[in-house]
């Protein structure tokens, strides 16, 4: 497990890593290579926004932490919603994961959930390096 501080000090990095998959995920939409899905897509808008506010200088600031809480909150219970309908499913016996080369979006939401949850408790915790 990696300590706090590691993600503190690559935060950059994995806010950048959150926007390249924002914009993987949506060419892959714009495409047609995959299902449009409206859940997906506020999904992966979450995660690229949320990505670009932890690209601002100052994380402490309230107007970005305001902003990352109310995207991450609409981000989790869209993902949240559409994890429940697979579970829904599942209970009822209609659920069947997907052919093998395609990644089931039961299992997307959940990853879904757990990114933007992460990046926003990230958004919160972050705090400037101390001077050496």
């Amino acid at each position: 497990m990696l300590p706090l501080t590691t993600l503190h000090r690559h935060l950059r990095w994995i806010a950048l890593a959150a926007i390249v998959i924002s914009i993987a995920t949506w060419t892959l939409d714009l495409t047609g290579l995959v299902y449009t899905c409206p859940y997906c897509r506020v999904q992966r808008s979450v995660i690229g926004l949320l990505g670009l506010l932890m690209l601002w200088p100052d994380l402490r600031a309230w107007p970005v932490r305001w902003l990352g809480s109310a995207l991450g909150m609409l981000g989790a219970v869209v993902a949240a919603t559409q994890h429940f309908g697979g579970w829904r499913r599942l209970s009822a016996g209609e659920f069947k994961l997907a052919t093998p080369w395609v990644v089931d979006p039961f299992l997307l939401s959940g990853a879904a959930l757990l990114i933007i949850t992460g990046l926003v408790l990230l958004l919160w915790s972050w705090r400037p390096a101390p001077p050496r």
